[in-house]
């Protein structure tokens, strides 16, 4: 009996046979598979927030590439970020920096102080690492230390620090620990790059 010819029942259940296959089989597609976006990250190593004004960009602890700095309880470190002020008219200005995780929190202004000029910014710490690409031209650079760390200052977790602004007022952000530095790339005959290199 074919499928045109079969009872009115029985043409029902043949059409849900094939519906349920077809989910089954179109459920299967994506099984396993991870989507390219799901694993990419943002190309700095801070966190970021926003009030009023002023946006805070990369904010992070910097891993320690010195003596003069350590993450070990008792220790300094040192505090990056970029502080940008979105306004067109409105200057600001960075009254302090403040958390639970630090005895203290030492601003040292480097250069043109810690006022925030209208579509200008603030940096501390390794420029290159926290300017991103999309900071207005005119940063003023300070050094912000976190000086007698406590526990919990360590890569992979973050930890609230609190910034007061004259105008934007308060900013609490997450801040992690940078995870320190790249480890160095160990080529052989059998890496892609070499192994071009040599046909």
């Amino acid at each position: 009996m074919t499928a045109l010819n079969a009872s009115p029942t029985r043409r029902v259940m043949a059409a849900v046979a094939l519906a349920a296959g077809a989910t089954l089989v179109l459920s299967a597609c994506g099984a396993g598979q991870v989507s390219q976006t799901a694993t990419q990250v943002a190309a700095v190593n801070g966190n970021k927030a926003t009030s009023g004004d002023i946006a805070l960009r990369n904010v992070h602890v910097v891993y320690p590439n010195s003596e003069e700095f350590s993450i070990e309880p008792g220790g300094n470190a040192q505090l990056a970020f970029t502080a940008i002020n979105l306004s067109e008219h409105e200057s600001d200005r960075l009254k302090g920096i403040k958390t639970d995780f630090a005895g203290a929190v030492t601003i040292d202004d480097k250069e043109g102080g810690r006022d925030i000029k209208p579509q200008a910014a603030l940096g501390a710490g390794n420029p290159d690492v926290s300017v991103p690409e999309q900071a207005p031209e005119h940063v003023s650079l300070i050094d912000v230390t976190l000086e007698d760390v406590r526990e919990g200052v360590r890569p992979g977790l973050t930890f609230p620090v609190t910034f007061s602004f004259e105008n934007a007022g308060d900013v609490v952000v997450q801040v992690p620990v940078d995870a320190g530095p790249k480890t160095e790339r160990h080529e052989s005959e059998k890496s892609p790059d070499v192994a071009e290199g040599h046909h």
